[in-house]
């Protein structure tokens, strides 16, 4: 074979493969950005549906605004989160699988496109208003002190990957501009302490005390089942309370029948973890149909109870 003719097939043998090399990094690009997580941002809509105001047009429109800011910027921090924990994802036996601790996704490209997104959540929390821009802006500032310093501390990590939930929560009241009741935050703060410490527990009990997670290695399986069993029992009183006693009338029947599937959705959610399946909160709202049954259950007692009351 002549090298004439090796060089005249060379531009048309390396093209397919480049073209398939730059769709598999976009690919592992948008997977890095995981996306099933943006489940979670879903919690902006919360405090507008509460209070009434996610079925107008502007409830709707500030709500929009601001699980748009949430995907972008939890999206860009994911990508800083994952290429600071490269090396430690590379041991862990599900987490290797990830794009940036695979190589498929550089480090550096990484954190390109995570200030990118992140810069656009911010610039997309302005659009929605200064206010919502500062929410944003206290995300930011929380999940970065996590991903550098907070998740190496125990207890305190636990705290700060549930303020961001709650931070989340208080975007969309924000958003809209509805007033956050003690009621509300209290409850959203210890649902998202026993999620957060579900997944600890479901992590432990994957990994055996053996995880990359710097955190495990000083948690135990039962302090974690007393968090989570702490959190739960004031996370049901509380809403009993709220329940109950903050409604009247006719108002007062849909919340109190709401009760019903809130300690439904606990409960299947302690069972889930202790069976060692509490690793992706996301994945059971995802996957679990009971679970599921009872979420609906509890959004269409509340909805009755906001809308039609």
């Amino acid at each position: 074979m002549s090298p004439e003719g090796t060089a005249l097939r060379s531009p048309v043998d390396d093209s397919p493969a480049s073209a398939g090399s730059a769709r598999s990094v976009a690919a592992g690009l948008f997977r890095a950005c995981r996306p099933r997580q943006w489940l979670k941002n879903a919690l902006v809509f919360a405090a507008p549906a509460a209070a009434g105001v996610l079925t107008t047009g502007a409830g709707m429109r500030g709500s929009l605004v601001a699980f748009a800011a949430f995907c972008l910027t939890a999206s860009g921090t994911y990508l800083f989160n994952d290429s600071a924990d490269v090396e430690a994802d590379r041991r862990h036996p599900r987490k290797r699988s990830r794009p940036i601790a695979s190589g498929v996704v550089s480090v550096r490209l990484a954190r390109l496109v995570g200030a990118v997104l992140i810069a656009a959540g911010l610039l997309t929390g302005w659009a929605g208003g200064w206010r919502l821009a500062a929410v944003v802006a206290a995300y930011i500032a929380l999940t970065s002190s996590y991903t550098f310093w907070l998740k190496r501390q125990p207890v305190v990590d636990l705290v700060a990957v549930a303020g961001c939930h709650v931070i989340r929560a208080y975007a969309g009241a924000v958003a809209v501009a509805v007033p956050v009741t003690s009621w509300f935050l209290v409850v959203i703060s210890l649902g998202s302490l026993l999620l957060v410490a579900g997944k600890r527990e479901a992590e432990l009990r994957a990994q055996g005390g053996n995880g990359t997670r710097a955190t495990l290695v000083t948690y135990t399986v039962a302090y974690l089942g007393h968090v989570r069993v702490m959190a739960s029992g004031a996370m049901i009183v509380t809403y009993c309370l709220w329940a109950l006693q903050e409604h009247e009338g006719l108002a007062r029947a849909p919340y109190a029948v709401s009760i019903v599937p809130f300690v439904l959705v606990v409960l299947r959610h302690a069972l889930l973890v202790d069976r060692g399946v509490g690793e992706e909160p996301e994945e059971l709202a995802l996957r679990d149909r009971p679970l599921q049954v009872f979420i609906g259950l509890l959004l269409l007692s509340l909805a009755v109870g906001v809308y039609l009351t």
